[in-house]
């Protein structure tokens, strides 16, 4: 039988990665990014960042080349393909499908100022029970900032998309979304299960430049044949998945149900959770978006929260503290600290506003220091602590929704690298930590499996997902953990925010 496979793409801001997973094993064959250096920003502005879309495809071409080339595998051996991207980035077409801007990404955020307007003068109620957010700096507010600034691309859009649409349509011709990604960028009213109309009309956003709506797992269109030309593969190849990098990433750790918890800890940190009922943060501390399984009989709301200051945290610590010692290195010697760090409390949040803050910025703080008696492992000790501390300070959040978190999935990286870190997660949160071997290309491609029928469900496609690690929560040390990240909210508690 001839060899099937699966292409999962997932276009970052830093890269774009591309996966061939071996549909019959569920192997991942061969997986490569580019560019190998971050991709370009642009800041015109302090406070903006741009992106060309056309440079995503770029690197998927490249991307993909490199894969086929590797494996050597043939375009018509490709069964399906599925798309990963960053959220809320904005992307503008005429009637010709050419891109009219740079893409307004994830963290541009010009468009605050419209998204807290439509809050106040549409009313907390409102956006909360249609759209469960605030407007915030999303999508829809990033639009409304082109049709005040730049009246002469908004006359010319013909559609708006995200990101994965963007990459959707040079892969197919045809400009579609989900209604995953449709919430993402505040464009879904959950109240009335459509295109969230009373926020265009307050825009002044015409309800025609939304895309068509296609299921996030199905048969979404299909590859033209002059893309299928250009990329070396097979006309009519279906593209059949497409979600947002949080959401994908929590399937791709097979993250789908009530209660289940997928989370990250590079730069910044993110903990997804899923909820089973309508429900949402009055003060918009975390975010609800439709989860990629979400449908109007079957509730799958994803629930994000981002910290800001986390890998970043943790990198400062080792370049300033103990630059002369690897990051393994810095975590023994933390180790040998005990809980609670002596004292010393490290607030994480010294990389902008943050959203769990009721968008505060507070600035990163050390607490407790006394000269005769803390060393750099304290340090080290209290800047990991600090980063756990505010993860469980905006799961505390997600729990008020009515999320029952016991089990918290993630891939095997950045902080999760540290047993200091993953032991303190347990400690304080109480929930199991469970470390897989995972990507988020490779979800991108299991996901065009599940839309195209290759499997019947999310659990045959990520049936050889490997699990590298249990951490379970050490009851002896309980209250130790418990008393120190109570010590810590109390400093949080009389924080100030920077003038």
């Amino acid at each position: 039988m001839a060899t099937r496979y699966l292409l999962g793409f997932d276009v970052g801001s830093s890269s774009v990665k591309a996966s061939l997973v071996n549909a019959d094993s569920g192997k991942c064959e061969a997986t490569a990014f580019f560019p190998e250096k971050e991709a370009a920003i642009k800041a015109v502005k302090a406070g903006w960042a741009e992106q060309e879309p056309d440079s995503w495809w770029q690197y998927a071409k490249l991307s993909l080349a490199k894969i086929m080339a590797e494996t050597g595998a043939k375009g018509d051996e490709i069964a399906a393909i599925g798309i990963s991207y960053q959220m809320h980035g904005l992307v503008c077409v005429d009637k010709d499908m050419q891109v009219l801007r740079p893409s307004i990404i994830w963290c541009d955020s010009r468009a605050v100022p419209y998204g807290e307007r439509a809050f106040r003068d549409l009313g907390s109620a409102q956006c909360l029970e249609h759209l469960l957010n605030s407007p915030g700096n999303f999508t829809a507010a990033k639009l409304a900032w082109v049709k005040e600034n730049e009246p002469e691309v908004f006359d010319k859009i013909y559609k708006v998309m995200l990101p994965g649409d963007y990459l959707a349509l040079r892969l197919s011709g045809t400009a579609n979304t989900t209604v995953s990604g449709l919430s993402e960028g505040m464009f879904w009213d959950f109240k009335e299960n459509g295109v969230a109309k009373f926020l265009l009309d307050y825009y002044g956003i015409p309800e025609s430049m939304i895309a068509d709506i296609v299921p996030t797992f199905g048969r979404q269109s299909v590859l033209s044949a002059s893309a299928a030309q250009e990329l070396g593969l097979k006309a009519g190849t279906p593209i059949t998945y497409r979600g947002g990098d949080q959401p994908n990433n929590a399937l791709s750790l097979n993250v789908l149900n009530p209660g289940e918890i997928a989370a990250t800890a590079g730069t910044s940190g993110v903990v997804y959770g899923v909820l089973g009922n309508v429900n949402y943060d009055n003060k918009s501390r975390v975010n609800t978006f439709a989860h990629v399984n979400h449908s109007a009989d079957n509730t799958r709301l994803g629930v994000l929260l981002c910290i800001n200051g986390t890998g970043i945290l943790n990198a400062w610590t080792h370049r300033n503290i103990t630059p002369s010692i690897g990051y393994a290195e810095m975590n023994e010697l933390a180790a040998h600290v005990p809980i609670g760090s002596d004292g010393v409390r490290i607030i994480p949040f010294g990389n902008g506003a943050e959203r769990v803050l009721e968008n505060r910025e507070t600035g990163c703080s050390i607490h407790g220091l006394n000269f005769n008696k803390h060393s750099q492992a304290h340090l080290v000790r209290a800047a990991q602590e600090g980063i756990v501390f505010s993860f469980c300070y905006g799961m505390e959040i997600m729990q008020q929704m009515g999320m029952d978190i016991r089990n918290i999935h993630a891939g095997r990286a950045n902080m999760f690298l540290s047993p200091l870190f993953r032991d303190t997660l347990a400690g304080v949160s109480g929930a199991t930590i469970e470390l897989y071997d995972t990507d988020g290309s490779v979800g991108a491609a299991k996901g065009a499996g599940i839309g195209a029928g290759i499997y019947k469900d999310n659990n045959e496609a990520f049936a050889t997902l490997e699990k590298l690690q249990v951490i379970e929560p050490d009851e002896r040390h309980r209250d130790d953990y418990r008393a120190a990240y109570a010590a810590w909210k109390e400093v949080l508690a009389n924080q100030s925010p920077l003038s």
